[in-house]
This record gives C-alpha cells, structure tokens and sequence, in this order.
C-alpha cells in the first residue's frame, strides 16, 4: 500500500528483456537507503518488488503483464521515474491509499501553463473516467492528485510548482503515456452496487432508491 507522495526521482539504469518480462534497475538515491530485499516499491505507481540491490541501484523483474498494462517498458536509460516505499504502519498517512496496481494508462492530451500552476488533460478509455469524480483522488504514474473535471473519455488537473518540481509530470509533454490508477474506494462502490452492462452509476443508484 503506498499514499501517492512520492519520495523521489529515480534514474533508470537499464530496461533488458527476460524471457517474456523485463528487468528493470534503477539508481534511487533516498528509497535504497533502507530498501531490502523483497521489498515492495511504486515506479511511476506500479508497485514492484526489490530483486537485486547494488549500492544505489536497485532492480525490479516485470511480467509480461506489467509491460502491457503500464509505461514502464516504454522506458530506457536515463529517463526518469517517480519512486515510492511501500507505506509503514507507523507513517503520516498523506495523499489518498494507493495499490500500485495499475488499471491503466493515459495520454496527455493537452498542458497549458496558466500563472504558476499547469493544467493538463489526460485522454482515458472511458471506463477509467467512469470511476472518477470532481475533486476526488486519482494517482497518475504514482502521484496523488485531485480530479478537476470529468469527461467522457478523460480528465484534467492542476499540477502546482511543488509537484511540478518534484515528480515527473514537470516534464511529460503531449502524446506521453502515463500509469493510471483510480481511487480503490470508488472501484468497491461500483463492486458493491453491482452495475449493470451498459449502466451509468446515476441510473444505477437510482434503481436502488439511493438518487
């Protein structure tokens, strides 16, 4: 479990094939101080578990499954990710409860600087917009961010200059994919009420006498 406040930008090493997956290594300056063996860590939000530590470099195998539900074998040396500890019992709890299990990716489809702050719209299938609401949380590559608008096929937010600064979204542009993990509570809502095919979440609480 991990809070969507990431830790730090790592530096990838290499990205090498393995059989159908991949190993991925990494220098991380802060998160392989007290990384083990085992561990559990989110890269760009995928939690993935510490194979192979070498001083600051630690390694990751991904499964074919990873490679094609994330953005993380779209990477190559150099480029930078978002790094997250699994969450401790005894840690501030920030952002909103993250899994690190991706439920897809998206692409920006705009970013546009408006004073001090972005405002960027990411283009979703739209089954992942539909468990997304105004002002609620969404983790895009393993950042807890806060929902602006809704579409059809997508959603906006607004990335501050602390968040800019300290995560990849600075510097992801037009056309980049990126992890998309939705709020877990409003999946077990739409578990719970157990929508039918071709329902919208209005006319389901509606039939239940909730709307």
């Amino acid at each position: 479990m991990f809070t969507g406040l990431v830790a730090e930008m790592g530096d990838v090493v290499s990205l090498m094939k393995k059989g159908s997956g991949a190993r991925l290594s990494l220098d991380a300056v802060e998160v392989s101080r007290n990384a083990k063996l085992g561990d559990s860590i989110a890269i760009n939000g995928t939690c993935l578990t510490v194979v192979e530590i070498k001083g600051r470099t630690l390694a990751f195998d991904l499964s074919d499954e990873t490679l094609r539900s994330s953005n993380l074998g779209e990477l190559k040396a150099r480029d930078r990710v978002n790094l997250e500890s699994a969450l401790r019992p005894d840690d501030r709890i920030g952002g909103h409860f993250v899994t690190g299990h991706i439920d897809g990716t998206g692409v920006i489809r705009s970013k546009t600087r408006e004073g001090e702050v972005y405002k960027i719209i990411i283009k979703t299938e739209p089954w992942i917009a539909e468990y997304l609401v105004e002002k609620g949380s969404v983790a895009v590559d393993g950042i807890s961010l806060t929902v602006v608008d809704v579409m059809r096929d997508g959603f906006s937010l607004v990335i501050i200059p602390h968040t800019a600064k300290l995560t990849t979204i600075g510097v992801k542009g037009l056309g980049d994919r990126v992890n998309v993990e939705v709020d877990i509570l409003g999946k077990y809502v739409a578990r719970y009420l157990k929508r039918e095919k071709g329902e919208d979440l209005m006319q389901t609480l509606m039939k239940k006498g909730y709307a």
